[in-house]
C-alpha cells in the first residue's frame, strides 16, 4: 500500500523560507512522478512544482519559478520543497502527490497517489 506523508508546514512571516517533506512507502519512489499542489483558502488546488520519475526534469507554476525548488532524495524515500521569499499569496494546503505514468503531466486528476497536506501560513 503507497503512502505519502507530508510535513514541515507552518505559521511564517513574509520573505522567510520553509522546506516541505514528503515521505513515500510502499513503492520505490522512483518509479513516480511526484509533484506538489497546493489548495488555497478560497478552495482552489493549483500545481506547485514536480519532478519527473527519472530526476531529469522539474517543472513550476510560473508563479513560485525562481522562488521554490522541488527535490528527491531516493535513499530518503522522500521530496521536498524548498520555498524561499515566501508571500502572503503562497498560504495553502500544501500535499504531495504520486503519479505511476511514464509520461508527467501536470494535472491533479493523473497523479494516483496523494498525502493528506500541510499547512503553510504566510503572514505578518
Amino acid at each position: 500500500q503507497v503512502q505519502l506523508v507530508e510535513s514541515g508546514g507552518g505559521l511564517v512571516q513574509p520573505g522567510a523560507s520553509l522546506t516541505l517533506s514528503c515521505v513515500v512507502t510502499g513503492r520505490p519512489i522512483r518509479t513516480f512522478n511526484m509533484a506538489w499542489f497546493r489548495q488555497n483558502p478560497r478552495n482552489e488546488r493549483e500545481f506547485v512544482a514536480a519532478i519527473t520519475w527519472d530526476g531529469h526534469n522539474r517543472t513550476y507554476a510560473d508563479s513560485v519559478k525562481g522562488r521554490f525548488t522541488i527535490s528527491r532524495d531516493i535513499a530518503e524515500r522522500s521530496v521536498y520543497l524548498q520555498m524561499d521569499s515566501l508571500r502572503p499569496e503562497d498560504t495553502a494546503v500544501y500535499y504531495c502527490a504520486a503519479d505511476v505514468s511514464y509520461q508527467l503531466f501536470i494535472a491533479a486528476a493523473t497523479f494516483d497517489y496523494w498525502g493528506q497536506g500541510t499547512q503553510v501560513t504566510v503572514s505578518s
